[in-house]
C-alpha cells in the first residue's frame, strides 16, 4: 500500500513566503491603483480650475475696455481741487468724483452743455445744463427730470468728498444727451443744494468748481 506524500518543512516555508510574497504584491497593487486614483482626481481639479481660471481672465476685462474719460476738477481760483472719471455703462454713465477744498455741507450739482471752465471766476462759459428736450429741471419735478440733473453732492466737515453715482439719462458717446460732443460738457458743482424742483437750476446758487468733459 503507497504511503500518502509528505510535505517537508522546507516545502512549506517556501509555500508560505511565496504565499506572503503575493499578498504583498496584491496590497502594493491596491496601494498603487488608489495612489494613482488619487493623483488622477488632483489633476482634474487642477485642470478644471486652471480652465476656470482661464474663463474668469478672459470674462474679466470686458469692463475694463469700456469708454471713459477723466478730467481735473478745478475752483475759482483755477486751482485743480480734485478728479472727474465718467465712464459709459450699459445703459448710462458711472461718475467717480473726489475732492477737497470745498465748502461743507449740499450742493447742486449738474452736466453743463459746453466743455469750457475758462470763465473761473463764475463758469458762465460751460453754459446751462444738458438739456436737448428742453424739459424742466429737477427730480422732483412731475415733468421733469432733464438730462443734465444729478444728485445733490454731500461734501464732509473737512472739505473733502469722494462719491460714485450712476446717471442714466446721459451716454458719453450716443444719443440726444452725448457728453462727447463737439464742444464736449462740464460738470459743474453749485454753491448751494439743489431742491430737484424749482426753475431752472433748483436754487443751487452760484458755480464753485468745473470740470471739462472731453
Amino acid at each position: 500500500m503507497p504511503l500518502p506524500n509528505l510535505i517537508s518543512a522546507a516545502e512549506l516555508d517556501r509555500s508560505g513566503e511565496k504565499s506572503e510574497l503575493m499578498l504583498n504584491y496584491d496590497l502594493t497593487a491596491d496601494a498603487t491603483d488608489s495612489s494613482m486614483l488619487v493623483l488622477f482626481n488632483r489633476i482634474k481639479l487642477l485642470c478644471c480650475a486652471v480652465g476656470l481660471g482661464c474663463l474668469i481672465w478672459m470674462a474679466g476685462p470686458a469692463y475694463a475696455d469700456a469708454l471713459t474719460t477723466q478730467a481735473d476738477l478745478i475752483d475759482n481760483s483755477g486751482t485743480t481741487i480734485g478728479t472727474v472719471q465718467v465712464e459709459q455703462g450699459h445703459k448710462g454713465v458711472l461718475v467717480n468724483l473726489k475732492a477737497k477744498d470745498l465748502p461743507p455741507g449740499y450742493h447742486g450739482m449738474h452736466f453743463h452743455a459746453v466743455g469750457d471752465c475758462s470763465d473761473v471766476a463764475a463758469f458762465k462759459s460751460a453754459g446751462g445744463h444738458v438739456n436737448p428736450f428742453d424739459q424742466p429741471h429737477g427730480f422732483r419735478n412731475p415733468d421733469g427730470p432733464h438730462e443734465g440733473n444729478l444728485p445733490n453732492l454731500v461734501v464732509a466737515a473737512d472739505g473733502t468728498v469722494e462719491v460714485e453715482l450712476y446717471s442714466d439719462l446721459v451716454a458719453l458717446d450716443s444719443g440726444a444727451a452725448k457728453l462727447l460732443d463737439e464742444d464736449g460738457t462740464a460738470l459743474i458743482i453749485h454753491t448751494d443744494k439743489d431742491d430737484h424742483y424749482s426753475q431752472p437750476i433748483g436754487g443751487s446758487g452760484g458755480r464753485i468748481a468745473c470740470a471739462v468733459i472731453k
